[in-house]
């Protein structure tokens, strides 16, 4: 990394130990004769993605000492694309269920939505209205798992129906986390839902609402509640900038690696740091 003034979404050392194998053997497969030196230090290129992805700014305005954004938004795609970051985001995942003892692959999960405003640049043919909250945009249907780490995620127009995007989520958990048998939702979700799930051998359990008055956490269900407010943490998300809904997909990645590495190495996200303080190198 050149020598420069630590940002607070950079990553420290210890973070970038936990990821840099993966992104090593990603450099390393495409070198070979005849290829063009690489110019840019992909831990720089990781930290401009999570400055986008924690202060919400447009990639243009990426400050000068980052690589050039138009750089920076290739290997975003690029990554996107060939499931690199996919692969980071469940090598950090799998990390943190050992460290609170527990399996790598899941047996349970937690299944909802939450629907965004978009802006001005996505296309009317990637969003909707969303019935229930009124919203206009694209809707996220996540999967969790009873940590509250993302096992899957889809990103729709807000006009799908919860039920709907809900069977795509549990064929998409289905498939890539076959040992989940075992998913609770809440009251949004159809009974079409549960039969569903029960095709694919997973038994959907839908929580009720208690019945006292004033705010409940809701069992089990809170969990993907707070993985939400995690997401919200993460200017970008707050709305949906992204063009595309893949690029939406990968930008809560992104948050939730950038969330799942500062619990691994026992960092947080301070309002305030001394320069004495700040864990990111500047070396």
């Amino acid at each position: 990394m050149r020598s420069r003034r630590a940002y607070r979404s950079d990553l420290s050392d210890a973070r970038w130990a936990l990821t840099e194998p993966a992104f090593a053997a990603w450099r390393a497969a495409r070198t070979g004769p005849g290829t063009a030196a690489r110019v840019h230090d992909l831990r720089e290129i990781v930290n401009a993605i999570l400055y986008v992805n924690r202060t919400g700014i447009p990639r243009e305005y990426l400050p000068h000492d980052f690589p050039p954004y138009k750089t920076v938004y290739d290997y975003y795609a690029k990554w996107e694309a060939d499931g690199t970051t996919q692969q980071v985001h469940d090598l950090l995942r799998d990390k943190a269920r050992r460290t609170h003892g527990r399996p790598s692959p899941p047996s349970a999960a937690v299944i909802d939505t939450q629907s965004v405003k978009t802006s001005a640049n996505v296309a009317e043919a990637s969003q909707g209205i969303d019935a229930g909250k009124k919203t206009k945009g694209r809707k996220r249907h996540v999967a969790t798992d009873t940590l509250g780490i993302a096992l899957a995620v889809i990103v729709t127009a807000a006009s799908v129906h919860d039920s709907t995007g809900g069977k795509r989520l549990l064929d998409e958990l289905a498939a890539s986390h076959p040992s989940v048998t075992k998913v609770w939702a809440d009251g949004g979700y159809q009974n079409s839902v549960l039969q569903h799930g029960a095709a694919s051998g997973i038994d959907v359990e839908v929580v009720k609402r208690p019945t006292a008055k004033g705010f409940q956490p809701q069992p089990k269900r809170w969990v993907i509640e707070r993985t939400f407010g995690w997401l919200m943490q993460h200017r970008r998300l707050v709305r949906d900038y992204e063009a595309l809904p893949q690029r939406s997909r990968t930008m809560i990645h992104w948050a939730m690696a950038n969330k799942t590495s500062r619990e691994l190495t026992g960092e947080s996200t301070p309002s305030w740091r001394t320069e004495t303080d700040n864990p990111c190198t500047t070396a």
